[in-house]
């Protein structure tokens, strides 16, 4: 007679595992081997990045400092032409017969104001607003019913800015 031999249920489910799930996993050793040609190009790409966003870096200041400039020498030239804005409003502000003459100031006067325009130099409002000390320059300061609190009742020389930088701040008169 043929014994059978008895198997333990665990064992037979370790049996009718796959070869996949009774095969031990694959451990990586914790330190392999240093390549040294790996080694290299890991610094050398190191260095490439470095050397790339220090480019970049470079490209966006000088760019910045460009900018600065250019903002800068137009805010200089404005303000060298600003007296000759000053006494073309005072010759167009004087009564005179002759109306050609009066044109001529006029369609001048016209004519910076549009190269002003061009270059985004533009005047600062004053009249009738209110007065802000980051714009306006207060000269003199009445008590008048006519106006609200701390409102500009007169313009003596315009203001002028380009972008936020004020170039010429306005001198004004403040009301009450």
């Amino acid at each position: 007679m043929s014994k059978k031999k008895q198997t333990d249920p665990s064992q037979e489910e370790q049996l009718e595992q796959t070869p996949e799930q009774t095969q031990p996993e694959a451990v990586e050793d914790p330190a392999p081997e240093s390549d040294p040609a790996k080694e290299l190009l890991a610094q050398q790409e190191d260095k490439y990045l470095r050397l790339a966003a220090e480019y970049d870096n470079y490209r966006k200041r000088t760019a910045k400092e460009k900018e600065s400039i250019w903002a800068q020498v137009k805010a200089d030239t404005a303000a060298a032409f600003l007296p000759v804005y000053d006494n073309l409003e005072r010759a167009i502000k004087q009564e005179t017969a002759d109306e050609a003459y009066k044109k001529g100031v006029e369609m001048t006067m016209n004519q910076l104001k549009e190269v002003f325009s061009k270059l985004g130099i533009e005047e600062i409002p004053a009249l009738g607003e209110p007065f802000d000390p980051n714009l306006h320059n207060a000269v003199m300061h009445i008590d008048d019913e006519n106006f609200g609190e701390n409102t500009i009742a007169e313009v003596f020389q315009a203001g002028f800015r380009c972008g936020e930088k004020v170039i010429r701040f306005s001198m004004v008169k403040v009301a009450n």
